[in-house]
């Protein structure tokens, strides 16, 4: 059921965008068909690890990233929210407590359950906090490629705004690092 409801909304992501990708580029307007173009590959992305791999996906992950998707490509490129100021930084807080999640996810994955009372929860949060903050770079990596090869405008306050996103990154991921490394203290305490 699970897995039926994620092909169903990577397909439906991936139809709108299709349809935003068609409908801006017969009005011309190129900034927004190339927003949908690049959408059509993140509601792929979903759609080819369901269909080729064995992964099971963690729904609140799954539900998030189309969220986060939505807010970021439709709403703040496409519909122009980013012009409000405060919509990049608030979609990068929530980026950096997304890849936390993805952190404590891909933790508890590579990790045997018995194991883990073994493990400090220092680690855990140093774990996590270091995934999310690591994702971060990696987007400011990808902005700064954009503009600096294909002459487009993502970091749109250069070294300014490249921070305050790390900042904002490092702040939603630091939010879950920590709830994370608490649950893990207390799970090591009733052990």
């Amino acid at each position: 059921m699970k897995r039926k409801f994620l092909l169903i909304l990577s397909v439906a992501y991936t139809v709108f965008m299709a349809y935003l990708c068609f409908y801006y580029f017969t009005k011309g307007e190129t900034h927004s068909y190339q927003v949908a173009f690049g959408g059509i590959f993140c509601g792929l992305v979903p759609l080819s690890l369901i269909l080729f791999t064995k992964i099971k996906f963690n729904m609140p992950i799954m539900l998030s990233y189309f969220a986060f998707l939505f807010a970021s490509q439709y709403l703040g490129s496409i519909l122009g929210f980013y012009h409000l100021g405060w919509w990049d930084t608030f979609l990068h807080l929530l980026s950096g407590a997304l890849l936390a999640f993805v952190g404590i996810a891909l933790y508890e994955r590579m990790t045997h359950q018995h194991a883990r009372s073994n493990i400090s929860y220092w680690l855990v949060f140093l774990f996590v906090l270091s995934f999310s903050v690591f994702g971060g770079v990696v987007w400011e990596i990808y902005e700064f490629s954009m503009d600096q090869f294909f002459s487009m405008t993502l970091q749109g306050g250069g070294n300014f705004d490249t921070m305050i996103d790390l900042l904002a990154d490092t702040a939603g991921g630091l939010l879950i690092a920590i709830i994370a490394s608490v649950r893990t203290k207390r799970r090591f305490k009733m052990s």
